[in-house]
């Protein structure tokens, strides 16, 4: 069990599963015993989230950019005193290691912090005119009631850059949040809450994805639409919200591709990239996953990748021994080891893992594949999981083409010392972030997002807030 109390929160309260609400229970993927019941959202609570926050909106539309700072700086605090009990439920019902549950926790205050500063400046612009008789300015206000729906894989870290950037610029959110890994975004609610933040600007909901998603995305009061998972469930979302000329930001699925060039420093390559690849279990929309390794260097690297990841001590995330935890749910242990099965079958070589640990919990070795085939599964399907693929290449142009083959466009690694390379592969790769001898993404400060069917918008930056704005010419004659 956890210390987690699991509710709803509409117009400011709590809600559990009183008055015939149905629920469902939350697992501990590391032993598969239940933590606690989640309540579901019925459709009149639906209602009332929708009516709380358009009307918290007319007054929380014209706050001052100072308040809402403040109330985020606050939030921000409370999160850093509580970061501790927030990360042993997170780790209890997500599974990753504390450490890496508590670093995703002091992430969520940078982010409040960043936010509650950069929402301060929020700038229009005043046009020169043609005649001196004529005023003509830009403002940007924030568009309304927002909805959004977050993942189970980074559960706190995906919700807070939503609610920071909505809340920041003047506009009011009912999030749905992952109904697997739910305590982490009940915790940011509630320090919200204590922070100050008015009752109806933040509404939180849970249930059957399908059915809240196309409720809330259809209703007349919402503005925009907010949503970081899967390309299918994604595209299906952003075809909803276009039907009803909805603005959306979409963080979708990656396939990371890993470029090693013979100049890099192909050890410390090695290393950093292990230990991304088993961060969180290989769970993470931009983690590596296709390596293209130049010929000359690539049996130094392969044997150096390889021991380290066959050498990450995997067990429950609350021990303190444990680098990599279980997988979230017994389906992602299936479709890992479906990666596996097909790379046995193909002729692909096994470097280590492949196999699923103990009988019980969702627990899979972090597997290195060498040398699959270009048009296998893992290869071109989001693997989502502790498995790597690796294989070589001879030329940069060669290199770039089969980067760029697949129709995700979200995160790319590189490692070279040669600056000419550095501009060649940073003009040349089809990715929304590109990232060069060292792991630079997800920073507050940093835009964070794809293109291709791994989405569009932005979820960190100075950009996240665009999508939360519109923008109203006013020209006046005097």
């Amino acid at each position: 069990m956890y210390s987690e109390k699991l509710q709803l929160l509409i117009n400011g309260r709590w809600i559990g599963e009183e008055g015939g609400r149905k629920g469902e229970d939350v697992f501990n993927p590391a032993d598969e015993q239940v933590l606690a019941r989640l309540p579901h959202a019925t459709r009149d609570d639906l209602d009332a989230a929708l009516d709380a926050a358009q009307k918290a909106f007319r007054s929380w539309k014209k706050s001052s950019p100072m308040e809402r700072s403040k109330i985020m700086r606050r939030a921000g605090d409370l999160i850093r005193e509580r970061a501790d009990e927030i990360a042993r439920n997170m780790t209890l019902d997500q599974g990753k290691p504390f450490v890496e549950a508590r670093g995703e926790i002091m992430a969520c205050a940078d982010l409040l912090d960043w936010h509650a500063e950069e929402g301060r400046r929020i700038y229009g612009r005043v046009i020169p005119a043609r005649a001196e008789n004529v005023r003509q300015l830009v403002v940007r206000e924030p568009i309304g009631v927002c909805v959004a729906f977050t993942p189970w894989n980074f559960p706190a870290n995906q919700a807070i850059r939503k609610i920071a950037a909505a809340i920041g610029s003047g506009c009011t959110l009912i999030l749905k949040g992952p109904e697997e890994t739910p305590s982490a975004v009940v915790a940011l609610a509630r320090a919200m809450q204590d922070a100050g933040l008015p009752d109806g600007c933040l509404n939180l909901v849970w249930g059957v994805p399908a059915e809240i998603s196309s409720y809330l995305i259809a209703s007349p009061i919402t503005a925009k639409v907010s949503f970081t998972g899967s390309v299918p469930v994604g595209k299906q979302l952003a075809s909803l919200a276009s039907l009803h000329m909805k603005r959306s930001t979409m963080e979708l699925g990656g396939h990371a591709p890993v470029l090693i060039f013979p100049d890099a420093d192909v050890e410390r390559a090695a290393d950093i990239m292990a230990a991304s690849k088993v961060r969180n279990a290989g769970q993470v929309c931009v983690s590596p996953t296709r390596f293209y390794v130049h010929e000359k260097v690539q049996e130094q690297f392969l044997e150096r990748f390889s021991a380290n990841i066959a050498k990450v001590k995997v067990g429950n995330g609350l021990d303190a021994d444990s680098q990599m935890g279980p997988l979230v749910n017994a389906r992602r242990v299936e479709a890992i080891d479906g990666f596996v099965q097909e790379a046995r079958g193909n002729g692909s070589k096994i470097m280590c893992g492949g196999e699923r640990i103990g009988n019980r919990g969702h627990f899979y070795a972090p597997t290195v594949v060498f040398n699959p085939p270009e048009d296998s599964r893992l290869m071109t399907e989001e693997p989502f999981g502790p498995i790597a693929a690796v294989t070589s290449f001879k030329d940069t142009d060669d290199v770039l083409r089969r980067a760029n083959s697949l129709p995700f466009g979200l995160a790319s690694y590189v490692f070279t010392q040669s600056s000419k390379t550095v501009t060649q592969v940073s003009d040349g790769l089809e990715s929304g972030m590109v990232t060069i001898n060292h792991l630079g993404l997800a920073l507050p400060e940093t835009p964070f997002g794809g293109i291709k069917d791994s989405g569009y918008g932005s979820e960190g930056g100075s950009e996240a807030f665009d999508g939360y704005l519109i923008t109203k010419f006013i020209t006046q004659f005097e």
